[in-house]
């Protein structure tokens, strides 16, 4: 059970709407919206809890969000239409800026970006207590000589996914992944994810100017 707070739900229904309102009238998303907020404090209830100030609990708040929102629509939203929405969100323009900040063009960029990972794993060896539950991480310098490499083994949302039978719609969440890489001038180069069946989910950033895919 994850504590409650409306700080990613206030954070990204505003986003939502604007494609939900483009795409099923202002009517339906009101009222859509509403009912996806029961369901969105009902998942919090039953998916593990890794950590309120886990770095790592953002993923979990904003997907469920997402999630609800899929779910309260009871099959109007087919996959592919909640695929669409969310490349639309994270094109916006204005998250262009993010690209400031992190540039995965730069060593200097790419030092800043391992630096976030390294934390989000200091986290969580500073709170074994979650190490069941949340993101392990693996960092890997040997695999590839360009870049940032580490993976996963266990990711609450594909337990919780795999649990509560939302498998279909979870590779949604995966794919964000590659958006949010572009955001930072990142490539994302994927081989396997848990939620498809494989035993990691593993992840090779490249700055999105190098064409090295292979090594």
């Amino acid at each position: 059970m994850m504590a409650y707070t409306d700080k990613y739900w206030k954070l990204l229904i505003p986003l939502m709407k604007k494609e939900l309102n483009k795409r099923y009238g202002k009517e339906y998303t009101k009222a859509l919206i509403a009912k996806a907020d029961g369901v969105y404090r009902d998942m919090l209830d039953r998916v593990d809890d890794v950590g309120e100030d886990n770095p790592m609990a953002s993923n979990i708040y904003e997907c469920l969000v997402v999630l609800a929102i899929w779910k309260a629509a009871d099959g109007k939203i087919s996959v592919s239409d909640l695929r669409e929405m969310c490349t639309a969100i994270l094109s916006m323009p204005v998250l262009k800026i993010v690209g400031l900040f992190v540039n995965g063009n730069k060593e200097s960029g790419v030092r800043k970006f391992r630096k976030m990972i390294e934390k989000d794993a200091a986290w969580l060896d500073e709170h074994p207590e979650y190490k069941d539950v949340s993101w392990d991480f693996h960092i890997d310098d040997t695999k590839h000589q360009e870049g940032f490499y580490y993976h996963f083994t266990q990711c609450p949302l594909n337990n919780f996914a795999r649990k509560e039978g939302y498998l279909e719609v979870l590779p949604v969440m995966c794919d964000v992944d590659f958006l949010t890489a572009k955001l930072m001038h990142f490539t994302l180069h994927r081989e396997h994810t848990l939620a498809g069946g494989g035993e990691v989910c593993d992840y090779w950033y490249v700055g999105d100017d190098s064409r090295n895919t292979k090594s």
